[in-house]
């Protein structure tokens, strides 16, 4: 966030690996930009009487339940946004840093209803601008090391002093992949002996960088904005992607079973993935529940 005072505004990443003249790399950085969905209520919504109460102390807006009212408040949705760098040369890294500038537009997109007792859904979303820097520099005969650093350029955020508003301006979930061509990796986690001390000296900077792909796999590198090990699965026990390798697939599914059928329904009409991960938890079975609790992993390198 270009204002710095509220959210941080950079990340960076530093990994070693070992290249030649003709080591290469694609890199593409991935976050979510924050989307505001809200209901406007149609004229004729909008006339009828603002507050009933019955018997057991419901408030009612017309036909509209407190949940209701509540379902109808502003949503915000993960818009995936991608910037990549494909065949980038080490030796052209090694003599100058690469730059590369990018920015998203704001949106305002409006639904309209079919029929005048419908809803107008308004999706917003704010501009963003950012700068990805990729350097490179040479530590032995073979032995480089990578610094990827992801800055938020967005103007006129100084202002913002609401926590909020902020982040509808920040890069969500903000995270680097790397893949080298004609070259490796070497694990940030459990690096070769010679490289060990060196890996130390490495600048990571609210990211983490780890192998993936299959065990022993050297030419992809993720740098994750939560701490991972190398080469992380999806536990077996998971139905699907929720969270993995601790208990909270668990709570998660449950607190999902106890929402109501009113919250049920905006999860429908909502977003696609949202939908996908109530119709699966509605559809598990017990024996695939019970499978999600009592589960320990160790997490490390074996």
């Amino acid at each position: 966030m270009a204002n710095g005072g509220l959210e941080p505004w950079a990340m960076q990443t530093e990994c070693l690996g070992a290249g030649e003249a003709n080591t290469t790399f694609d890199l593409h950085v991935r976050f979510l930009h924050l989307l505001v969905c809200t209901v406007k209520q149609s004229e004729r919504t909008a006339r009828q009487p603002q507050q009933i109460q019955d018997q057991d102390s419901t408030l009612h807006t017309g036909e509209w339940s407190i949940a209701s009212r509540f379902a109808a408040e502003p949503r915000e949705e993960g818009m995936e946004r991608e910037v990549s760098a494909l065949n980038l040369s080490l030796n052209e890294l090694l003599e100058h840093t690469h730059t590369l500038d990018f920015a998203f537009p704001g949106t305002r997109i409006v639904d309209e209803p079919d029929d005048a007792s419908s809803h107008t859904l308004v999706r917003e979303q704010q501009p963003l601008k950012g700068t990805v820097t990729i350097a490179a520099r040479r530590i032995d005969t073979e032995i480089f090391k990578l610094t990827v650093r992801i800055e938020n350029s967005t103007p006129e955020t100084a202002a913002i002093a609401n926590l909020h508003d902020v982040m509808l301006h920040s890069f969500i979930s903000s995270h680097t992949i790397l893949q080298v061509h004609q070259g490796m990796f070497a694990s940030s986690m459990d690096p070769p002996e010679a490289m060990h001390a060196l890996t130390q000296e490495c600048t990571n900077i609210r990211t983490w960088p780890i192998l993936v792909g299959s065990e022993g796999d050297s030419d992809f590198m993720l740098s994750s904005p939560i701490i991972l090990y190398d080469y992380p699965q999806i536990a077996p026990e998971s139905p699907g992607s929720l969270f993995d390798s601790t208990e909270i697939d668990e709570i998660l599914t449950l607190r999902i079973m106890t929402l109501t059928d009113e919250e049920k329904d905006e999860m429908r009409h909502g977003d696609m993935r949202v939908r996908e991960i109530l119709e699966r938890t509605e559809n598990l079975t017990p024996e695939a529940f019970m499978k999600l609790h009592g589960t320990l992993r160790s997490g490390e390198p074996g």
